[in-house]
């Protein structure tokens, strides 16, 4: 069934791509590859029909950010739960959809699915890194139909470094806390050949960190400091373009990107009072948990003119992950959150300070997935409308197979481990889960005087496939359940704006959409696709370049809410239909630059993005899984992670020669689990579970600085949570976690 699909894309590829380069073409244009962002330009956000917002790489350098939680605050309408305090692992969404592992938002990058099997598995145990990106564009509103296969929530879209159109190279190096050393370099152009113009950039980024917390020792394990990670991730890109005296115009672009993690991460938190005396402690149990994973990733990409009303571009995608997490799973035969939240003996092995065993679980998993897409654009006029009509195809295939296994730990008094045991590989996890898609579009533009509507519809078609294997004896592998299954899913919007002026604008819209479950969802569970509908209403003010704001309100019902198996819980192991929310908020930012606005020789900006939201569910959660974030949820009951008002505000100077630039984040109190209690305690109100109570309220502040040394170098300096700021910030996967202490990093920026 796989290779009969591949072969049908395959061959519709190459007819859409004979299309193309038999059109004749009528007249040139500087054509670029907009499939590549979501957006476009701040002109481009300006002109949506519906909510969109992004970050550019001078916001992104400005305070030398790397992790995405930091970048993404700016923007209203967002919500993280942070984990590591890197930005590891983030978990973003997006209008009040449940957070865990980004796994309800569309995550891109360069306009390709990014996360490692968007269907088959979703949670984002890869994200692209925040820090090389050129920009991180996020749209939320009613213009996503072309986006799937999670359009509940909304798009994410990392924008690696362009080749250069003239030779640049480009370097910044840092040195900071806890040994943070990290260097992003890069070396591009574009040049005129008698071929055509030929684009190259060769990019490397790198970055190390001990990290912020310290293991408690034992007599066998003394270095408690190392809990930290590196990361190297090479790209390659290159590209093609016509010559002027072509007569069609035409452009070839290929990239190949690759990283390559190690980090010595745990799942597990603390107690609530060693939180308290000590929030960057780690137990000694957790000094065998480590993360390794290789990623890679690649397209290429075919553009032309057809004529000078319509464009074709082609893209092929191949990307590929490994991972293996190995990690915590139990003490004593205990559950770790339940350790966390009622202590006793087990808690005392998991400090290393008695005797007993304890279980690290080998969560070794291999992703792929594949695709190509077609995309369409083309412009015509009907008597007074104008019509810009965008017609997509894509075929995408995907899947995930887990080979897990188990190491048992046992230890003496002191923490000495005295003993070994390691199951085979399979028997604690052992599937494979593979899901084949082939999707549509069609979205128009249509121009008539002040008043612009963009109709839109998608259609998506999924092919489900898992097997199970065999987890019991020496040799696992026998199959014990293998089954197909198909799914059909629709979502349609309209937006629709109204320009009063060139300063003033008004939009509004109602968007349909879906996020579509796993193999084993829907084949074996038989679980329904998630279903949203959206409508928002919005303002947009611009009076100058130096002051602009827009205000959004908008409202989402939730149907069959899909609530994926647990992140790092027990529990069922199980996806779940968990019944209805309603998501609805205000969202506001604003925007202005005192220097700019009275022509000063200095640049002095703020700016401010707020959002209110008021995620609720509708109706007692059907969540059966009593270890489940929603286990337990009551009409009216707010939505785990979802703050109710949550602000970055910002500003800066900026001088010829230097520039100083502070910003803070405001969170508040926001429960963990839907079932909204204070204690750490099960639905039942009787289990200990240290998943259950509250993150606390935190306002962080970010300082940053540079001095120019010439036009070509500046030196830089950073820090981060100048207030040492000690918060929870979350309670999964196990138990309480810390945000970033106070970090300071030092270093150089050179472009020419």
């Amino acid at each position: 069934m796989r290779f009969k699909n591949l072969r049908m894309a395959c061959g519709l590829g190459v007819i859409l791509l004979g299309v193309a380069t038999m059109a004749e073409a009528e007249d040139r244009q500087n054509y670029a590859l907009n499939v590549v962002t979501v957006l476009g330009s701040k002109e481009g956000e300006a002109s949506l029909p519906g909510s969109g917002d992004s970050v550019s790489v001078s916001d992104i350098r400005k305070h030398s950010y790397d992790d995405v939680n930091r970048i993404l605050r700016k923007i209203p309408g967002v919500y993280l739960r942070e984990e590591d305090g890197h930005g590891l692992f983030p978990n973003i969404s997006l209008r009040g959809v449940d957070v865990g592992r980004s796994q309800k938002v569309t995550l891109m990058e360069d306009g390709v699915t990014a996360a490692p099997a968007p269907y088959s598995a979703p949670s984002a145990y890869y994200s692209p890194t925040a820090g090389r990106m050129n920009k991180i564009e996020v749209l939320k509103g009613s213009s996503q139909v072309k986006y799937g296969p999670h359009t509940t929530g909304g798009v994410v879209n990392y924008l690696s470094t362009p080749i250069p159109k003239k030779q640049q190279f480009y370097l910044k190096g840092l040195y900071g806390d806890n040994e943070e050393g990290r260097v992003h370099a890069y070396v591009g152009d574009t040049m005129d050949t008698s071929f055509g113009r030929i684009g190259y950039l060769l990019e490397e980024y790198y970055r190390s960190n001990d990290g912020f917390k310290v293991i408690d020792t034992t007599a066998d394990f003394t270095d408690g400091g190392d809990t930290g990670f590196t990361k190297s991730e090479p790209m390659l890109k290159l590209s093609w373009e016509s010559s002027p005296e072509t007569l069609r115009y035409q452009k070839v672009e290929g990239k190949f990107g690759y990283t390559d993690l190690d980090a010595n991460e745990t799942y597990l938190g603390l107690t609530e009072s060693d939180f308290d005396d000590n929030p960057y402690r780690r137990y000694a149990a957790t000094r065998f948990d480590n993360i390794q994973t290789r990623q890679s990733r690649s397209y290429l990409r075919y553009g032309t003119e057809l004529n000078e009303h319509a464009m074709v571009t082609l893209t092929g995608y191949y990307n590929e992950f490994q991972r293996n997490w190995s990690k915590l799973q139990s003490v004593s035969g205990s559950s770790l959150s339940s350790v966390l939240a009622s202590g006793g003996a087990a808690l005392d092995v998991m400090r290393g300070t008695a005797a007993g065993t304890f279980d690290v679980r080998n969560n070794n998993r291999e992703y792929a997935q594949w695709g190509l897409l077609n995309n369409v654009n083309f412009d015509l006029t009907t008597g007074d409308f104008t019509h810009d009509i965008e017609w997509g195809l894509g075929f995408h295939q995907d899947y995930v197979r887990r080979d897990q296994n188990t190491d048992t730990y046992t230890q003496d008094a002191s923490g000495v481990i005295t003993g070994i045991s390691s199951s085979a590989p399979g028997t604690a996890g052992n599937r494979r889960q593979e899901s084949i898609s082939i999707s549509s579009y069609l979205r128009d533009n249509i121009d008539w005087g002040a008043w612009t509507f963009t109709p839109g519809f998608r259609y998506e078609h999924v092919q489900y496939e898992f097997v199970d294997f065999s987890t019991g004896g020496v040799t696992p592998g026998v199959i014990t359940a293998q089954d197909s299954s198909d799914i059909t899913a629709f979502a349609g919007g309209a937006g629709l704006q109204y320009v009063f002026s060139d300063e003033l604008s008004a939009f509004g819209g109602v968007h349909q959409g879906f996020s579509v479950p796993g193999p084993r969802d829907n084949a074996k569970s038989d679980l329904d696709e998630e279903t949203s509908l959206t409508k928002e209403l919005g303002l947009r003010w611009k009076k100058s370049d130096a002051l602009s704001t827009e205000l959004t309100y908008f409202h989402t019902n939730f149907d069959d809410l899909l609530v994926k198996d647990n992140i790092g819980g027990g529990g069922t192991g199980d996806s779940e239909n968990i019944g209805k929310v309603v998501s609805q908020g205000l969202e506001f930012k604003a925007q202005y630059d005192f220097g700019i606005a009275n022509e000063k020789a200095f640049k002095n900006p703020y700016y401010l993005a707020l959002t209110y939201t008021n995620a609720e569910l509708d109706g007692d959660s059907n969540s059966t899984d009593a270890e489940s974030i929603f286990s337990g949820g009551k009409d009216g009951n707010k939505v785990p992670y979802v703050p109710e008002v949550q602000f970055s505000v910002g500003t800066g100077l900026e001088f010829e020669k230097w520039g100083v630039f502070v910003d803070g984040s405001y969170v508040p109190e926001t429960f963990t689990t839907a079932n909204n209690v204070d204690a750490q305690l099960q639905a039942d109100g009787t289990t200990p579970d240290a998943r259950f109570g509250k993150t606390d309220e935190f306002f962080v502040v970010d300082v940053s600085g540079h001095y120019n040394l010439t036009k070509n170098a500046k030196v830089l300096a950073n820090l981060h949570n100048v207030g040492d700021l000690e918060y929870i910030v979350s309670r999964h996967p196990h138990g309480p976690r810390p945000g970033k202490p106070f970090t300071a990093t030092f270093g150089m920026e050179v472009v020419f």
